[in-house]
């Protein structure tokens, strides 16, 4: 069972991540901003949603902004990551990597199928924590 405090905390990581998602729908099409600019919301809004799942889940992850890692969390957690493996691809676009040109490091992102890929994880942890507020304890 999940205490309160900790689903409302998870949909507060949950609220940011729609943010990102906000920003990412604004820059679908590349005249909007560069790769790192959109690859960057969509490794944020990816970060933030499987953050919020593991805290739903009841569990804990470090300071970090690596997407394997969480995923590996969630793994270890119990729960079915194989659906989201390849979000991993957006680790060039996390915070360490803010100060590089892209071009060095990636290909031009498919911004369509992208903004889809992390629109799929947004709702799945959408849904988990609509289902885990009826178990919740105080």
């Amino acid at each position: 069972m999940i205490e309160r405090e900790q689903l409302e905390q998870a949909r507060k990581m949950l609220l940011m991540a729609g943010k990102d998602m906000k920003a990412l729908h604004s820059l679908l099409q590349p005249e909007a901003a560069d790769d790192e600019i959109f690859g960057f919301h969509a490794q944020q809004a990816a970060e933030k949603a499987l953050k919020a799942w593991i805290i739903g889940v009841g569990g804990c992850y470090s300071n970090t902004h690596d997407l394997h890692v969480l995923l590996l969390t969630l793994r270890e957690l119990g729960c079915d990551i194989s659906r989201y493996r390849n979000l991993t691809e957006l680790n060039v676009y996390a915070v360490w990597f803010r100060y590089e040109p892209i071009e060095e490091i990636s290909p031009a992102i498919d911004r369509h199928s992208m903004f889809n890929r992390v629109q799929t994880i947004y709702d799945q942890v959408q849904s988990i924590l609509d289902t885990l507020k009826h178990y919740t304890s105080d």
